[in-house]
């Protein structure tokens, strides 16, 4: 399963849910949606604007984590 962590790379980079929100041109609630992982998907398009925005990989916020793991 993929693992949203982008709280964390906020929380890094000292930066609000609605600053980014701003740069990235996302409503805060699709970007608390987002947070969550109550998302199905993520356009490459926001995925880019999101790193762009906390100069990070993709990576940095989606993780993989098998089944019946947790952390």
């Amino acid at each position: 399963m993929i693992v949203v962590t982008l709280d964390v790379m906020l929380a890094t980079r000292k930066m609000r849910s609605k600053e980014l929100a701003e740069r990235v041109g996302i409503t805060e609630a699709n970007l608390s949606l987002l947070k969550s992982g109550k998302v199905k998907g993520v356009r490459f398009e926001t995925l880019d604007a999101i790193c762009a925005a906390l100069d990070c990989q993709p990576g940095d916020i989606l993780e993989y984590r098998a089944k019946g793991r947790s952390r």
